[in-house]
């Protein structure tokens, strides 16, 4: 055995890799929109689209054992609201026995065979909007963090 003694820091967060942690997602108001903290913690990988870029930006350089609250602005958040984003569709679209209604979520298939989420705005007759905005597009939000563990490949 070495009679040297080797201090061992725990590895902070970095681009990559894979990062367990507790996170809740908050309105600036309060209202918590999800939250892990009364459950089991998460883990994520970096770069691949779990988070968002500007989420996972804000947990560079913590370590495990740190907590961390911020306010995020809504353009470094989910992004600005984009009205161009919101479509009319013809009601036809539709199944028939689709009971619509304002706010209520749709799943949509995207020509490359993804799914895209869509949210009714309003409705007729003869046509219905569709916001396919992020529903916390436009919104500051507080994004609260505490990390478990910090594991790079």
């Amino acid at each position: 055995m070495s009679d040297q003694i080797r201090e061992i820091t725990p590895r902070e967060i970095t681009h990559s890799g894979e990062v367990t942690l507790h996170f809740a997602i908050a309105l600036c108001d309060g209202t918590v929109i999800t939250t892990t903290f009364e459950g089991e913690p998460v883990t994520l990988t970096l770069g691949s689209g779990d988070l968002t870029e500007n989420l996972e930006k804000t947990l560079y350089g913590l370590k495990p054992g740190e907590k961390q609250s911020l306010i995020l602005e809504a353009d470094n958040a989910f992004g600005p609201r984009d009205e161009a984003k919101a479509y009319f569709m013809p009601r036809s679209s539709f199944p028939p026995e689709m009971e619509l209604e304002p706010e209520l979520v749709i799943s949509f298939a995207t020509p490359a065979g993804d799914e895209l989420a869509g949210i009714v705005q309003e409705l007729d007759e003869a046509q219905v909007k569709v916001d396919f905005n992020h529903p916390l597009a436009g919104h500051d939000i507080v994004f609260t963090v505490e990390i478990i563990s910090v594991n790079h490949p």
